[in-house]
C-alpha cells in the first residue's frame, strides 16, 4: 500500500492551512505552491477537502480557502481517507470483502495487526499538534507574505535573503514572491 500523490498533496495543503492564523484565506495558487502540486491537480484536491467539510472555499478577488474547525481538529487519517477512502494493507482487510483463505491464512492476523497499528498512528497525528513543531523550526512563512496582504517580512530565525519563487519555466516570478521557496545564497531551499 502506498499513499497516492493526491493524498500526499492534501496532507501538505492541510498542514499549510493549519499553520495559518484562524480565519486566514489562502489562494489556490499559494496552496498549490506550498504543496508543490500542479495548480489544476491542487484545485481538485481542494474541492474534495471542501466537500468533506474540512475547508471552505471563498469566491471573489480576495478569495481562496480557509480551514474550518473540523479541519483544524483533523488527523492525518481523516485527510488521507477523505482523498483515498478507507486504507487497507491487503484486499482481505477491506470491508465487505471476504477471502476464502482467511480461516487457514497464517498472514491474515499479521495483516490485521499491521493495519491496526498504522491506522492508530495516523489517527493520533492531529494537524493542530503537528504544525507548532514546524512553526518552531521556522519552516512556515508568515501569513501576510503568503496571502500578499502585507509587506514581505523576513523571519528572524531564517537567514537573510529575498523571498522568491521560480515558475515552471525557471524564471523568477515576483508576483508570487515568498510562496513556498526561498533563495538565500546561490541555491534554492524548500521550506516544506
Amino acid at each position: 500500500m502506498q499513499l497516492t500523490r493526491a493524498a500526499d498533496y492534501a496532507v501538505r495543503v492541510m498542514l499549510h492551512l493549519a499553520g495559518q492564523p484562524e480565519g486566514a484565506i489562502i489562494s489556490k495558487t499559494v496552496l498549490a505552491n506550498a504543496a508543490d502540486a500542479p495548480e489544476s491537480f491542487a484545485s481538485k484536491i481542494l474541492q474534495t477537502l471542501a466537500r468533506a467539510g474540512l475547508i471552505q472555499a471563498r469566491r471573489g478577488v480576495a478569495g481562496g480557502f480557509m480551514l474550518l474547525p473540523p479541519g483544524r481538529r483533523a488527523s492525518l487519517l481523516d485527510v488521507v481517507e477523505c482523498i483515498d477512502g478507507p486504507i487497507a494493507l491487503n484486499v482481505c482487510l477491506t470491508s465487505g470483502q471476504s477471502c476464502d483463505r482467511q480461516p487457514e491464512c497464517a498472514a491474515h492476523r499479521v495483516w490485521l495487526q499491521a493495519q491496526s497499528a498504522m491506522l492508530a498512528v495516523l489517527r493520533e497525528a492531529k494537524l493542530a499538534e503537528m504544525v507548532p513543531a514546524e512553526r518552531a523550526h521556522g519552516t512556515l512563512l508568515d501569513a501576510d507574505v503568503l496571502t500578499g496582504s502585507g509587506k514581505q517580512k523576513q523571519d528572524q530565525n531564517r537567514p537573510q535573503g529575498k523571498l522568491l519563487t521560480k515558475s515552471r519555466a525557471g524564471r523568477t516570478n515576483p508576483a508570487v514572491a515568498g510562496v513556498g521557496r526561498k533563495t538565500g545564497s546561490s541555491k534554492n531551499k524548500r521550506l516544506s
